[in-house]
């Protein structure tokens, strides 16, 4: 039996929260590999929201081609990676750095992180911007249906 997901499985899958790597080309180096915050919403593309002037946002640009992975931490392992061009850098307005922390920390960690990070003096300057990557190839598994009668 494969292990693929269907593509309604694999998009709530790659909806629902989990800690994205996202690995960018380096050059001559091998690809920078991070783990990130993102979102998705089924049919879109993925939204990573993270500083400016970070390594990873210094090496992408709209037509870069970049993979994503989510993974699912618990046993039987389950995961979606695409593969895709980014299709924009654009500055993040608060409520979509707001809604990222929230998504991951909760309502109040959410917002204390929030204006934790717009007081740090070593951020004040920082701007945060909006990745946007169009998932093209698809790869994925969950292993619990190898198992199932």
């Amino acid at each position: 039996m494969s292990m693929a997901l269907t593509r309604e499985e694999r998009e709530a899958f790659l909806a629902d929260v989990h800690v994205g790597i996202l690995s960018v080309p380096n050059g001559e180096r091998g690809p920078l590999t991070c783990p990130i915050w993102y979102s998705y919403e089924p049919g879109g593309d993925i939204r990573v929201v993270t500083e400016a002037g970070s390594r990873k946002v210094l090496l992408v640009e709209p037509g870069t081609r970049v993979s994503f992975c989510a993974q699912q931490e618990a046993l039987p392992p389950k995961y979606v990676s695409v593969e895709g061009p980014v299709v924009s850098v654009d500055p993040a307005p608060l409520d979509v750095v707001r809604e990222m922390a929230v998504r991951y920390l909760g309502p109040d960690i959410g917002a204390q992180y929030v204006e934790a990070t717009r007081a740090d003096p070593e951020r004040s300057d920082q701007k945060d911007v909006v990745v946007r990557i169009r998932p093209e190839r698809w790869l994925s598994a969950d292993f619990a249906k190898r198992f199932q009668t």
